[in-house]
Parts: structure tokens; C-alpha cells; sequence
């Protein structure tokens, strides 16, 4: 197939998953049209060798963290008189700062063209046997920085939780919060220590009477979030991809891959109670 593109301009080419066979034919070829290639490393990431295969693929690529993403003045520059490809893994704009970088570039005058990619949000809920139509609001499960954690990733999971939604869980990649580097996925039990961190703040609000808590009072009050089912999801949409349905207390015991995300159910019954039935532990 042949991609229609700009002599100039910006493309935001998604990735997908991970390995050249997971990249739609038109996102290949439009990466390998352009002059300058950027990979996008901190909304996430693809392993090493398969970003290896694809350098080899579609020529020389350059690592960006968010600095370059947010402030892309160099970016745009370069747009203005070649074609600049930002690689981003999953779908391009499954990510607010892709999106606001999309509308700046419009803004500069400069064109912008999408090359979508399987996401995630997509693959995972089918995948582990759940209902798409039975889930809430997804959120991400960020790392403690010093002793503050942001409390809002177990709030959203109680309250679909109590209306009887699912709760796709994404996990952090940067226990620093700058994107800059440093890069760390977080592990099965990393997301165990997050959540018991939020869960006793949550419980010393509660203590205190703090309007968020008390906004949220019947969906808090069962925050027993160690019994809570999980089911743990790994390097979806790869050959390597895997789950395991266990709990939250079950979580440290687990390996999990490169990329975890996790799927926090309400209740289940029926097909969706025997599909992720088939990830637990013998």
C-alpha cells in the first residue's frame, strides 16, 4: 500500500504493543518516509530488540522522553521543512500530551497526520475474557514520592466498583514523575504497595472528614482492597502476552512482564466469571 503524505509536517505514528507484526502496514511506511524519526519513551515502552528490529526496518530512530514532547519547539522546527515522525507505542493519541501536541502543531500551521495503533485500552478487556460495555473509568496507579501518593487511582476503582463496573488499571513507568529517564515499569508488587499506601490515606481522610471521602462515603467504605479480585495482565498483545486472576494480596507473588496493567472486576458472574477463571493458579 502506498501512505498519501505531506513533503512536511508531523506524523504521530502508533506503534502498537510491541514487534514489527503488531504495526498496521500504513504506520511502517509512513515511519519509513520520514527524515526524522523520534521514539516517544515514557508513556511507555516496546523492548529493546524489537525497537532494535524496527531501526533496522525503517532507518535511525532518536529516543525522546517528555521534555521534548511537552516544550517541542526543535520538533516543530524541523517540521517545518521535513517530515518528523514521533513513534508512540499503542495508539498515538490515547495520551493527552499527544493530543495537545496534535493541536499545537495545527496551531504553528504545521501539518499533523495520525497513523493509529492497537491500544491497550482496546486488546485487554476482550482479551482477559471481560464485558467492554461493563467498565468505568479507567485510571493509573502512580508510584509514592516521598511520603505523598495521589489517592485519586483507588478512589475511581471503589466508586465502579460500588456501580457495579470494571477498572482498567494502567501502571506507572517513572517512580521519578519527571519523565525524563530512568525509566522503571512497575511491578506486580510495586501496584500491591501503591494501592495499601492509597487505602490508608483514604482511611486517615476518613478519620478527618475530608470532602472527597464524605462525596464518596458509600463507595469508601468497603476498602478492604487486599480481598479485592485482579487480574493481572502482561505484555498484551505480544507472544509473551499472559494473565493471572488472583488478588490484590496475591499481587507479590506474581512476576508478571515487561508491561503489566491490571483489570480490577466488580462482580462477575456467567461468561464473564468462567473467563477469568481460566487465569487462576492451578
Amino acid at each position: 500500500m502506498t501512505v498519501d503524505l505531506p513533503p512536511s509536517g508531523l506524523l504521530l505514528v502508533g506503534l502498537g504493543p510491541g514487534g514489527l507484526g503488531g504495526m498496521t502496514l500504513a504506520a511502517l511506511e509512513a515511519a519509513q518516509k520520514a527524515e526524522h524519526r523520534w521514539y516517544e519513551a515514557y508513556t511507555a515502552l516496546w523492548p529493546d530488540e524489537d525497537l532494535a528490529d524496527l531501526e533496522a526496518r525503517i532507518g535511525p530512530i532518536e529516543r525522546v522522553m517528555r521534555p521534548d514532547v511537552e516544550h517541542p519547539t526543535r520538533m516543530f522546527e524541523l517540521a517545518q521543512t521535513s517530515l518528523v515522525a514521533l513513534l508512540v507505542v499503542g495508539d498515538p493519541l490515547q495520551a493527552t500530551t499527544h493530543v495537545d501536541l496534535q493541536l499545537r502543531a495545527l496551531e504553528a500551521g504545521i501539518p499533523c497526520h495520525v497513523l493509529h495503533g492497537l491500544s491497550i485500552t482496546g486488546m485487554v478487556t476482550g482479551a482477559a475474557g471481560l464485558s467492554n460495555y461493563r467498565f468505568g473509568r479507567q485510571t493509573t496507579l502512580t508510584y509514592p514520592h516521598g511520603s505523598w501518593i495521589a489517592t485519586s487511582p483507588l478512589e475511581t476503582v471503589a466508586v465502579n466498583r460500588h456501580q457495579g463496573l470494571h477498572t482498567l488499571v494502567l501502571l506507572d513507568l517513572d517512580p521519578t514523575g519527571a519523565g525524563t529517564g530512568d525509566q522503571r515499569p512497575m511491578r506486580p508488587e510495586d501496584a500491591h504497595r501503591s494501592l495499601h499506601l492509597m487505602a490508608e490515606r483514604l482511611n486517615e481522610r476518613a478519620a478527618s472528614d475530608a470532602p472527597e471521602v464524605e462525596r464518596n462515603a458509600a463507595a469508601l467504605s468497603d476498602l478492604d482492597v487486599g480481598a479485592w479480585p485482579v487480574v493481572l495482565c502482561a505484555d498484551v498483545g505480544t507472544v509473551d502476552e499472559a494473565f493471572v486472576t488472583t488478588t490484590v494480596d496475591g499481587l507479590p507473588s506474581e512476576t508478571g512482564g515487561r508491561l503489566n496493567c491490571l483489570l480490577i472486576p466488580a462482580t462477575v458472574e456467567g461468561v464473564e466469571a468462567e473467563a477469568i477463571a481460566r487465569w487462576r493458579r492451578a
